[in-house]
């Protein structure tokens, strides 16, 4: 099937970039492996905010063809796209593609952190919203940013007890960075009220440097500076900075600026008639992500001078993803957490001492098979860009693991209903 506009991610970002391309009256897909649109931060089945009710009750009034369940996997040529979803597998054609394809968590290797209940930050948050009781369990919250506090908040709301918050950043520069909220009150309000809602110590310069437990976390070493000690805990959730999913932009050939894709004031990649939008082009927010999505779908239809207007706002919040940047950038002693038979390489069973001889992502790859397991480098790659400084030197299809009955050909995609 044929579209003027194709969407992958139905986050924020995807759902403003498809449902302002198709008020202007074009053909266009919505395409996500998930079956509900908000992406990870607006889920289905929460109290969302009015922002996100808003959005998402104008994507399911719009014409937009949202494709759920389908996992975008190869690029076999300009202007279609494959994807798959069970045993089928789907060929979109496309005048103009968005890619909104979001971001995961940084996961840094630490004795334990491959225990049970040992989840990302955001990931125990998402675990907690779709129906893992954390009620009256202990939870320590660690790593850095926004999110945590945020992710506190929520699990303090289902009746979990927040026995510690560890941000990783120096209380002065969080500090400096909330003195610069004061020109959002919005943003500011919303972190008081997070950490109201709390109500649990935040330790600060401060992480966890090993989990224990026979069959579960059990407890946590926390360290800060010289000092270490260890709480008790049921779950711990741990996340440093989010990565973009680049994936899909890199097998098309976009161009990649120190990990970004990097683009235009219209969101135009390096490749013709392919555009980007939130998270892969810089980790800004949902505000960011919403402009972004916006300036694409209008950029996308060829409506170029409102998308120049929003462009004007959008370039107003670079300031606030700079700061941001700089507030929690992370201390060079994470990466001495690893010690040397700690797994880095879920997938392959890799540990950190069986990396370390290696001088790029490359080597490490054809001698100990690191970033060749399911997630295909999606952990590893991002720890071990941070721990050793390698960046991985290409993306060959399929971004995800596929059926070879799918590599093989394609099936179009039939329907025209608006909820597929």
């Amino acid at each position: 099937m044929r579209f003027d506009v194709v969407v992958v991610g139905a986050g924020p970002a995807g759902i403003a970039a498809s449902v302002t391309s198709a008020r202007e009256g074009r053909r266009v897909a919505l395409v996500d492996d998930n079956l509900a649109a908000g992406g990870q931060i607006w889920r289905s089945g929460e109290a969302l905010p009015r922002n996100a009710q808003k959005w998402i009750a104008a994507l399911r009034s719009s014409e937009v063809l949202h494709l759920r369940g389908l996992q975008v996997f190869d690029h076999p040529a300009a202007g279609v796209i494959l994807a798959e979803r069970g045993e089928d597998c789907v060929a979109l054609r496309y005048s103009k593609l968005i890619l909104a394809t979001g971001a995961r968590e940084l996961f840094l290797p630490f004795p334990g952190w491959t225990l049970p209940n040992v989840f990302g930050a955001g990931g125990l948050d998402a675990m907690a919203r779709g129906g893992l009781p954390v009620a009256g369990k202990r939870v320590v919250v660690a790593g850095t940013g926004p999110l945590l506090l945020a992710v506190a908040a929520h699990l303090a709301a289902r009746g979990a007890k927040i026995v510690a918050i560890c941000e990783q950043a120096p209380l002065r520069r969080v500090v400096a960075f909330a003195g610069r909220m004061l020109k959002q009150p919005g943003k500011l309000l919303q972190g008081v009220g997070y950490g109201w809602g709390v109500r649990s110590k935040i330790h600060f310069s401060c992480w966890p440097v090993a989990a224990y437990g026979k069959t579960a976390i059990e407890s946590v070493t926390l360290r800060k500076g010289k000092k270490q000690w260890t709480v008790f805990c049921d779950f711990l959730g741990c996340g440093f900075h989010l990565v973009p999913n680049t994936e899909l932009a890199q097998l098309i050939g976009c161009q990649i600026d120190e990990g970004f894709v990097a683009t235009d004031e219209l969101q135009q990649t390096s490749v013709e008639n392919v555009l980007c939008a939130g998270e892969p082009t810089g980790i800004g927010g949902v505000e960011m992500a919403l402009i972004e999505g916006q300036i694409a779908g209008l950029a996308a239809v060829g409506a170029v001078e409102e998308a120049r207007r929003l462009a004007r706002r959008r370039r107003k919040m670079l300031g606030f993803v700079s700061a941001l940047r700089k507030a929690y950038a992370l201390d060079p002693e994470l990466r001495r957490l690893a010690a040397e038979n700690t797994i880095v390489c879920r997938c392959e069973d890799v540990a950190h001492g069986a990396l370390r001889e290696h001088r790029c992502w490359r080597d490490a790859k054809l001698q100990t098979r690191c970033g060749m397991g399911p997630c295909q480098g999606r952990v590893c790659g991002a720890a071990t860009e941070f721990l050793f400084g390698w960046r991985a030197d290409g993306v060959r299809p399929p971004v995800f693991p596929a059926l070879v009955s799918s590599l093989a050909g394609a099936n179009f995609v039939s329907g025209n209903s608006s909820e597929a």
